[in-house]
């Protein structure tokens, strides 16, 4: 079972009260996420432990650039972003580097799957 995992604090409790519906991750993921994929979500720094918060399924997954996000997809990704302008920084802080919006970014989809 692959995971789909969060390293920053920042998710754990959008993750917990479901707020959270895809994640915007850098590059071209396809080939590590496809539709039905069923994946544990979890939160975790690398190298160290992670807590599963639920089980999901992949609904879609986008490649596209940091500029043709779509309102869905920021507030997908954060519900307290609204804006490419605000993305921006909120994955530079994220990733720790600089990020143009022309950089290519995967937008993964996930529903949760009640058990």
């Amino acid at each position: 079972m692959r995971a789909l995992n969060f390293y920053s604090s920042t998710y754990h409790n959008q993750l917990i009260c479901r707020r959270k519906t895809c994640t915007i991750r850098m590059g071209d993921k396809t080939e590590k996420y496809a539709e039905g994929d069923i994946v544990w979500v979890t939160v975790g720094k690398k190298f160290a432990q992670k807590k599963k918060i639920y089980t999901a399924m992949i609904d879609r997954v986008l490649v596209k650039n940091i500029s043709e996000l779509t309102q869905d997809d920021l507030k997908g990704e954060n519900p307290d972003i609204d804006s490419i302008k605000a993305i921006v920084p909120f994955l530079e802080s994220i990733y720790n580097k600089k990020i143009q919006e022309s950089d290519t970014v995967s937008v993964v989809y996930f529903s949760e799957i009640i058990e």
